[in-house]
């Protein structure tokens, strides 16, 4: 069989599916849509980006100032740096705040992230019950014309042909469903380990806040004002505690 006519057979097994097909393919363009925008939002960088894992290192290694990693996390957008810029707007609160604040902050960007990875769990759901409702609409009138069968009929024939249309429904909704869950799937690994990458980040900041703790809580405009952290100042002299 040439590709053609291939082609030509496959698009009149999806007119013999009928209507309910056209949902079914609407749905295959959202989980492909939807699918190539998630994979291109996870990527590792917009959860840690490499420069901001090195700069706060750096910061942790020496006298770690706040101020500066809260400049730092501004300027390298990403999941880490909202969670940090959370944690580092309760600093001088006591710990059990600012393992609260982490939370709230990760929970919200989990929230974001896995907002467009529903429409494609809502495929995985939806699609088998589309091929299924056609199926199940096609053995209706598979069994309506057997049981009144024109005159020379053969039933075998008529029901099988019927079975035969009415499965078809069920076949494309399961061509579909199956790479949406593993789609989905994959999608929420990513998501599961670019978190691991935020706590490594945040497990090395959080520790650092514990001596501010009972100074003062720093609002986030003091954060903001600190100098750029290319400021050779930034190192010549001790930075000011938080609240001072």
């Amino acid at each position: 069989m040439s590709g053609s006519e291939r082609i030509q057979t496959l698009w009149q097994l999806f007119l013999a599916g009928g209507l309910l097909m056209w949902p079914i393919v609407a749905m295959s363009l959202v989980v492909v849509t939807f699918g190539i925008e998630r994979l291109v939002a996870l990527r590792r960088r917009a959860f840690v980006p490499p420069e901001l894992a090195r700069e706060l290192a750096a910061l942790e290694e020496g006298r770690f100032d706040p101020r500066l990693a809260y400049r730092l996390c501004g300027d390298h957008p990403s999941v880490a740096a909202r969670v940090v810029r959370g944690l580092l707007e309760k600093t001088g609160r006591p710990l059990p705040e600012l393992e609260r604040a982490v939370e709230v902050e990760k929970e919200r960007e989990a929230s974001r992230l896995y907002a467009n990875i529903r429409p494609i769990s809502l495929a995985v759901s939806v699609t088998p019950l589309l091929g299924l409702l056609g199926t199940v609409q096609g053995m209706i009138m598979a069994f309506m014309k057997t049981a009144s069968p024109e005159a020379g009929a053969n039933r075998a024939t008529e029901l099988a042909g019927g079975i035969y249309v009415a499965l078809i429904t069920t076949f494309a909704g399961l061509c579909v469903a199956i790479p949406a869950a593993l789609i989905a799937h994959y999608l929420e690994g990513r998501i599961l380990g670019g978190f691991r990458r935020v706590d490594a980040v945040v497990d090395g900041v959080l520790p650092r806040l514990e001596k501010y703790e009972g100074r003062g809580r720093v609002s986030p405009a003091q954060l903001a004002a600190a100098p750029s952290p290319a400021d050779p100042r930034t190192t010549a002299a001790r930075p000011a505690a938080p609240g001072s």
